[in-house]
């Protein structure tokens, strides 16, 4: 596969993850642990059904276990901080912290192998922790400390998703018919972990049902599989820089279906965090 190709094909995961708090807000009061084994369930079927179709499974066996622990670990990890981020603040606030992964994966990036990290990199990264600092001061609304749980495991979701994406280039050889087996463990797992602690609340309504298939289908399913075939196969730090399109994009989805209420400090929060991703995006496309 040509590396463009595969690139473009990465960025597919940044337009679905664009929908990833909307219909999350649309699963409440669903508990996070829950919802992580009902959509990956979900995004576990898909990914067996299109590997079966391609005659697939037999590159499984070869893999090795710790490959399997890390994806499995990569995406269990990332959802139930990010579910419970936005089941503690603002979806809005929360998913504009959660989506300085862009940032964090053109600066990651620079410490692979043969890459470097530059001043462009280290302004963009001031750029957008300032944004991110924005939302948890609050603007002109002051501090809210009722929201910072939710806040500080938005940051986490950040972390994770990030050194997620950037250790995956060290497994470029590992199929990504083994994101299925990812997304099944991790639904499994999110399910004896959510009857361990969690009180069972199915979703209430048709739209949340519909919200919650539409995560395991898209941003919690098709995703992973067209980002794993993107940053194995295409240019990651090229992923990196479309991908600050990603918080503007779930900011406006918000707004404009009225989860968020538009006001300066989210509209200059989600410019910081974007434009610090261009910033070092831009330094490492001069590289």
């Amino acid at each position: 596969m040509a590396r463009s190709r595969a690139t473009g094909i990465g960025f597919i995961a940044v337009l679905l993850w664009a929908l990833l708090a909307l219909f999350t807000v649309g699963t409440a009061p669903t508990p996070p642990l829950l919802l992580n084994a009902i959509c990956f369930a979900i995004g576990g079927t898909l990914g067996l059904i299109w590997t079966a179709r391609g005659g697939g499974f037999g590159k499984l066996k070869d893999v090795p276990l710790k490959v399997y622990v890390f994806g499995t670990i990569g995406l269990f990890g990332y959802h139930a901080l990010y579910f419970s981020a936005l089941r503690l603040a603002p979806p809005a606030q929360a998913g504009l912290i959660a989506y300085l992964w862009p940032l964090l994966i053109v600066l990651f990036s620079g410490l692979l192998p043969g890459e470097q990290l530059r001043a462009g990199h280290f302004i963009g990264g001031l750029t957008g922790f300032a944004g991110a600092a924005l939302i948890i001061q609050g603007g002109g609304s002051g501090f809210d400390a009722a929201a910072l749980p939710g806040y500080l495991l938005a940051f986490g979701c950040a972390l994770f998703w990030s050194g997620y994406s950037v250790l995956s280039r060290r497994l470029g050889d590992i199929p990504t018919e083994a994101v299925a087996v990812f997304c099944v463990a991790t639904a499994v797992l999110s399910a004896g972990l959510h009857l361990l602690t969690e009180e069972t609340l199915w979703p209430q309504t048709a739209w949340a049902w519909a919200s919650a298939l539409a995560l395991g289908l898209g941003p919690v399913g098709l995703a992973f599989y067209v980002w794993d075939i993107g940053v194995k196969r295409g240019d990651i730090q090229l992923l990196g820089v479309s991908s600050y399109a990603a918080p503007l994009l779930s900011t406006l989805v918000l707004v404009g279906f009225g989860i968020a209420a538009p006001s300066w400090t989210l509209g200059l929060a989600a410019l910081l965090i974007t434009g610090g991703a261009l910033l070092a995006a831009r330094a490492s496309l001069k590289a």
